[in-house]
């Protein structure tokens, strides 16, 4: 696999690279980010591998992470892909400055078009589900956006899943644009969107990226049991540290599903973050395209040699088996071997792929 080995976002006609190049640390207004010179290597480093796909937020670092992109794709903007999200919290005291409200999404494409330096964003995600706006309200604001051509693809990240289908049937049957693409943690430490995300991306034709897919660093290896008394300090201001025990990541568990990913990296010859980024990025019956944020130009290359890292059949279940979680009801009821013979008749049956 390579940068350029496109696919198509979900199913839309959207051709972007397998792996998305994360920009939550482009800038160094929250302490822990590159600055603009390694950013742009970063960054130009991975459009001379082939790479398209460009994720960023309106938040990000104080709205420095899109200002950057815009500096970095000055003169190729029709050749980059860029993905930006809205809802979060851009002036505090404010309540209509965040959340997933018509005023809100449009005053945030807005200010994006501005920061980005263009005059249309590919993909525009709602951040997060704040649990209060209409989804007819969010779905035409969309839409709408999509009619003006100031955003050409609609995307969705860390909502229920339950609320995702219903946008997107919603859509459907209004004739509005719909969803093309899902954002969701997942990694070999957080593997919950298994039970209802990822299945229900695969029915409604959504692309899934997934964000922290090394477990806000967990799965490099960096972090000891030592790490383990480190209190949650501010995810956003204070060290990558403070990100990685704020969020969860940081955990026994975790630490020993890296302790499993570090050895099968001994094994074959490569780094941690290799490994897990593999195993992201073949994953059985399910397309995820990992989002990949460093910090450095030699992190970034680092992590890009998981696209010609093939694991073999033992490594993946060991892999599997280590982090592992239970579906629960009703998924582990349907699997049940009593339960399929009396859906099937007791006969051998396959939906095609």
């Amino acid at each position: 696999m390579q940068l350029d080995d496109y696919l198509t976002l979900g199913r839309s006609g959207l051709r972007v690279s397998p792996v998305s190049l994360g920009t939550m640390t482009f800038g160094t207004d929250w302490g822990w980010g590159a600055d603009a010179g390694e950013s742009r290597r970063i960054f130009d480093r991975y459009v001379e591998r082939g790479g398209n796909f460009v994720d960023t937020a309106n938040m990000y670092t104080g709205g420095s992470a899109e200002r950057l992109l815009g500096q970095f794709v000055a003169g190729r903007r029709e050749s980059v892909v860029i993905a930006t999200k809205y809802s979060l919290d851009m002036q505090t005291g404010n309540p209509n400055a965040s959340g997933n409200h018509r005023r809100n999404m449009v005053r945030a494409v807005e200010a994006s078009l501005q920061r980005l330096g263009t005059d249309y964003i590919d993909l525009l995600y709602l951040h997060a589900w704040d649990g209060l706006t209409p989804v007819e309200e969010v779905m035409r604001a969309f839409d709408d956006l999509v009619r003006a051509g100031k955003v050409l693809y609609a995307g969705i990240s860390d909502t229920p899943a339950w609320q995702v289908a219903r946008m997107q049937t919603l859509a459907d049957l209004r004739g509005w644009a719909p969803l093309a693409a899902l954002q969701i943690e997942y990694s070999l430490i957080e593997r919950t969107g298994e039970r209802e995300l990822l299945p229900m991306a695969r029915e409604l034709g959504l692309g899934v990226l997934a964000w922290s897919p090394l477990g806000s660093g967990v799965l490099t290896g960096k972090y000891s049991r030592a790490d383990l008394v480190h209190g949650a300090g501010d995810a956003l201001a204070g060290s990558r540290k403070d990100v990685a025990a704020s969020n969860g990541a940081l955990t026994a568990r975790s630490l020993d599903i890296a302790d499993g990913v570090r050895r099968i990296a001994e094994e074959a010859g490569r780094s941690p973050a290799q490994v897990a980024l593999a195993w992201t990025l073949h994953r059985p019956g399910a397309t995820v395209m990992p989002i990949l944020g460093a910090r450095t130009l030699a992190q970034f290359e680092d992590n890009l040699g998981a696209l010609d890292l093939v694991l073999d059949e033992d490594q993946l279940q060991r892999l599997d088996a280590a982090s592992g979680i239970a579906l629960g009801f009703p998924h582990d009821f349907l699997r049940l071997p009593l339960t399929r013979s009396v859906l099937t008749g007791g006969a051998s049956i396959r939906r095609p792929a």
